[in-house]
């Protein structure tokens, strides 16, 4: 049994992420954590859902899950994610939410203290639910309340973000809520610091009629036009729980997600006082990032992609202090908690956006052209073929510093980058490539993945 992704478990309401499935996690997820406090201590579960049709139902199956397997339950309703990690810190939580994915999906996140369950975590729930699951006895059964924390998730996220940039006084904002959770947080959270802010899709309906629930250049056309069309100095999109960011200049240009974050990752690696400031990424973001950090004083620590949070965990066991982590549109701003957050993210940069215009900012990055190909490889051949680029693709590029823990991936000495990592759920080896000369960066690699597959299959 693989019920969890990277990123909880999603899929289909109807056939994957049913009220029985959502039953059994909630028993799973509460005997394990109860397991965890040992004997005689209580544990308590937050409980939200984003404005998806399926959710209420999920959300009676998931507390009737956890109450009955002996957790208390606190109901919070349709909130952002960042939301319910905020509220689950000192406690457990779920989320009810497929984040980007279609209207007819759905899936379930859960939180421990704030922080997603690490891969170690979700194994144990998974090997309780291929067990089975069951009530625990009758007078043992849990509590089952509601409780409101929006508001004060948003004061949180204002009093962080004042720590950063200038008052947006003055500061015209487009947000583009995709008639998801950020309706109830992101256009609060910028009028509480002064801006003034228009809205498009800004009601929560899960049938997102607006636009696709996954922000992308090609779903935010009436977003790019509405601000072609105005005056404004930022734009910013949300998929559909709001944990993902998008941003977007005044006329409609949108950013690319590297620059986003090595915009973010130089600020906390400048504002940070220790001495090794350290930013957690994956090995395809881009070398601007590291290029930023360094100059701010910092140095990047890469982990896989999907894994972030145990990244954190473990660049923070060695000794380093994690001042911002990321993969791309994915922010964790470690100094206010340890989930990823679109809400403090949108918050952070109007902030930096209205002390420095974006366009200044953006001026020091470079932002080299960049390509991902998809090259074919049977399952069953991706281990030998990246075995054999461990050691011909540096052989390709031989003044190429090399890193082989998350794929393999090349920065050469002018910054130009390139990975191959195997695809986890598609019979495919990817490459990734940044170069002010791309196409023949991407396909000297191609060449020698294409070499590597041949002799694995």
């Amino acid at each position: 049994m693989e019920l969890f992704g990277t990123a909880g478990i999603r899929g289909d309401a109807r056939e994957r992420v049913t009220p029985s499935l959502a039953l059994q996690v909630g028993q799973a997820a509460a005997a394990d954590a109860l397991e965890q406090a040992g004997d005689d201590e209580s544990v308590e579960f937050a409980v939200a859902r984003d404005g998806r049709e399926t959710g209420q139902a999920l959300v009676d199956a998931m507390a009737s899950g956890l109450a009955s397997a002996g957790a208390d339950v606190v109901e919070i309703g349709q909130a952002p994610t960042p939301a319910l990690a905020y509220a689950s810190q000192g406690r457990y939580g779920v989320a009810l939410t497929a984040s980007h994915n279609p209207p007819e999906d759905n899936g379930i996140k859960l939180f421990d203290d704030g922080v997603e369950y690490s891969g170690e975590a979700e194994a144990r729930i998974e090997g309780r639910i291929e067990g089975g699951t069951e009530p625990t006895q009758w007078d043992a059964w849990g509590t089952r309340e509601r409780a409101e924390v929006l508001d004060d998730y948003r004061d949180a996220v204002v009093a962080y973000a004042r720590q950063f940039g200038a008052d947006l006084d003055g500061l015209r904002v487009v947000v583009d809520c995709g008639n998801g959770m950020a309706s109830l947080a992101t256009p609060q959270v910028l009028r509480e610091l002064g801006a003034e802010v228009v809205t498009l899709n800004g009601n929560v309906d899960g049938h997102f009629p607006g636009r696709g629930s996954k922000p992308t250049e090609g779903t935010l056309g009436d977003c790019i036009r509405f601000l072609q069309d105005g005056e404004f100095d930022l734009g910013i999109a949300h998929d559909g729980d709001a944990d993902r960011i998008v941003v977007l200049t005044g006329d409609g240009e949108v950013v690319h997600e590297d620059t986003v974050l090595a915009m973010l990752a130089e600020e906390y690696v400048a504002a940070a006082s220790s001495e090794d400031p350290t930013v957690v990424t994956t090995p395809n973001a881009s070398a601007r990032i590291d290029e930023r950090v360094r100059a701010a004083g910092g140095r990047v620590e890469r982990v896989a992609l999907g894994y972030l949070h145990d990244g954190i965990a473990d660049a923070r066991a060695g000794g380093a202090d994690v001042a911002f982590a990321a993969e791309p549109w994915k922010h964790v701003h470690t100094r206010f908690g340890g989930w990823i957050d679109g809400v403090a993210s949108a918050a952070v940069l109007a902030r930096l956006v209205a002390d420095v215009p974006l366009a200044e900012r953006r001026e020091p990055i470079p932002e080299r052209p960049y390509r991902k190909v998809s090259v074919p490889c049977d399952d069953d051949a991706k281990v030998d073929a990246m075995a054999r680029l461990a050691e011909t693709l540096p052989d390709r590029f031989p003044e190429a510093s090399v890193d082989d823990e998350y794929g393999v991936r090349l920065e050469l000495p002018d910054a130009s980058w390139v990975l191959v990592r195997p695809s986890g759920t598609e019979p495919y080896l990817r490459i990734y490539a940044e170069s002010e000369d791309v196409e023949t960066l991407s396909e000297a690699a191609k060449t020698v993945v294409e070499d590597a597959i041949a002799e694995s299959e």
